[in-house]
């Protein structure tokens, strides 16, 4: 079975621009205004940099 990053968007606070956008190495994190980040899945290599580097444990890679 294959990782897949899920937004818990409950913990993300959604009043800063996400810094965890800037660590993806492959871009598939994106941000408008202050919203939850969002996926593009066609990207995501499920590397877990994101959801390591989320203080607020938002970003969660499953398992």
């Amino acid at each position: 079975m294959e990782n897949k990053l899920n937004i818990i968007i409950e913990n993300c606070p959604q009043n800063h621009k996400c810094p965890a956008v800037s660590i993806c190495p492959v871009g598939a994190l994106s941000q408008r205004d202050f919203d939850a980040p969002t996926v593009d899945y066609s990207k995501c290599i499920r590397c877990g940099k994101c959801s390591n580097f989320c203080p607020k444990k938002a970003l969660v890679l499953n398992k």
